[in-house]
């Protein structure tokens, strides 16, 4: 290589530093990778790397930490985002190695040094949760543990009451100003919201079959646990009732401060009307996701363990999909929060037999909650770590064969707030603004009329009080800075 070329490397380099410092990550891996091509090393794909990893892209983050090892294996960074990438995925035996390598290579890492030990403290957690769920001893439902009616409220709480089943519209009313001046609702109210809720998700299929009115349906996309912004959408949109119904398509909480709140306010809405609020499950509604990026962290500080554990056990039990079935009989959309399959021939069908009262770790239900759109044809890796990538021709293949005219999916940020693709027969809407407060994309809803055509609305941000995102989350997801 000449050093024109070594120049013209370097400069690609600055310039997706730049790029990534701007929060620009998406343009910071496309200047990675051109100075990849140029004059690959073990600093280039572990700075990549380390773009993929705040692009949520972990499978990818994890390619590139390999292959900033096989350029230098003693490079404490790439086993450094190696072990990140694998920690966000839930594998910590992995992560644990790594780390572990890092502390060889620099042994006075103090931040390393915490994230082996947070390591080693989850894989406690998952070998004790292991010797308890046996077949000789099932753990019971927490739900059958609990008796709200009991709970005394005491009389300095200024929130909103729910003692009769006829009081509902006037607590939710009060509810949503409450919550927006930083109220706590009870644990008595929260916990009478999350039996009445799990009560009517357990009636329910796995895919619901929904018949769209002439008032229409509007579909929201992943929102985070931005509380104000969800609230923006009902002002911009209109609240939710009957005549003016809402399906959130999943990814309600997590990363956002004020996830509680979210699906507080979702739940409420359930209760008072089911056919004003519908949800779908996304992949964020996991026990292994609420624990790495924030929801349970922020459960027990502003409630207790056991609540969590009613929310964990809930988030089982959500429908993991809504068709949608207009005037006609050829008018079907389904609405699935991640997208399609490892395999053609998958029905809807299939999808009614999943077990979905477990993780979404394997089979069709994994794929269902995780895998994304490609713009190539057929099936790729997916960039995620779980699920797979999957072309237009496949979404072709499942809508036809299942006689569905258009599939709506959330999962990704996109910054227009939505995207239209595979010949317009796949929408993707993402419903969280300034995502994580430094992505400076838009939010979207769709709303359908009763024919099932789609209107996409756009909006920005609002304000909100001043709690940072992954305020609550695991301190395993930091990576060491870039070169």
């Amino acid at each position: 290589m000449d050093c024109r070329q070594e120049k013209t490397a370097e400069q690609f380099r600055l310039e997706a530093n730049e790029a990534f410092h701007k929060k620009k990550y998406a343009q910071a891996c496309e200047l990675y990778t051109k100075a990849i091509e140029i004059s690959p090393s073990a600093v280039l794909y572990a700075n990549r790397s380390l773009a993929r990893i705040k692009l949520e892209e972990y499978g990818y983050a994890y390619m590139d930490a390999c292959k900033s090892i096989e350029w230098d294996p003693r490079y404490p960074k790439g086993y450094y985002r190696r072990a990140v990438a694998n920690f966000a995925l839930g594998k910590y035996k992995a992560a644990l190695e790594d780390f572990t390598r890092v502390l060889q290579l620099v042994p006075n890492d103090t931040d390393a040094l915490a994230k082996k030990k947070e390591c080693e403290k989850r894989m406690r957690e998952l070998a004790f949760a292991k010797a308890i769920d046996s077949d000789a001893v099932k753990p019971c439902s927490a739900f059958d543990t609990i008796d709200y009616e009991s709970i005394p409220v005491e009389d300095s709480y200024t929130g909103p009451r729910w003692e009769r089943d006829e009081d509902i519209k006037s607590f939710c009313d009060q509810l949503l100003e409450y919550l927006r001046n930083q109220g706590r609702l009870h644990r008595k109210y929260l916990i009478k919201l999350l039996c009445y809720s799990k009560r009517y998700f357990d009636q329910l299929s796995n895919i619901v079959s929904y018949q769209v009115k002439e008032c229409g349906l509007t579909v929201c996309g992943d929102t985070h646990g931005q509380f104000y912004d969800v609230l923006n959408i009902f002002q911009l949109n209109g609240y939710p009732s009957r005549e003016n119904p809402y399906l959130f398509n999943g990814d309600f909480v997590d990363r956002g401060s004020f996830s509680v709140e979210v699906i507080i306010t979702l739940l409420s809405f359930v209760c008072y009307d089911p056919q004003c609020m519908l949800l779908n499950r996304g992949n964020h509604e996991s026990r292994n996701m609420n624990k790495i990026y924030g929801f349970e962290g922020e459960v027990k500080s502003k409630y207790n363990e056991k609540i969590y554990s009613l929310f964990a056990e809930l988030f089982e039990s959500l429908p993991l999909g809504h068709l949608l079935m207009g005037e006609k009989e050829n008018q079907r959309v389904l609405v699935i929060h991640g997208g399609l399959f490892s395999r053609d021939g998958v029905t809807l069908e299939d999808l009614q037999k999943i077990d979905r009262h477990r993780e979404p770790d394997q089979g069709l239900m994994a794929e269902l909650l995780w895998s994304d759109p490609q713009k190539e044809l057929g099936l790729g890796v997916s960039k995620r770590g779980i699920g797979v990538s999957f072309g237009p021709d496949v979404t072709r293949r499942f809508l036809d064969a299942n006689q569905i005219a258009l599939l709506v999916r959330s999962h990704e940020m996109k910054e227009q707030g939505y995207e239209i693709e595979a010949d317009n027969r796949l929408i993707t809407v993402f419903s969280a603004p300034n995502y994580c407060d430094q992505m400076g994309n838009l939010g979207a809803y769709i709303r359908f009329s009763s024919s099932l055509e789609p209107h996409v609305t756009t909006f920005s941000h609002v304000p909100h009080p001043n709690v940072p995102p992954m305020a609550y989350a695991s301190n395993g997801l930091s990576s060491m800075g870039l070169v």
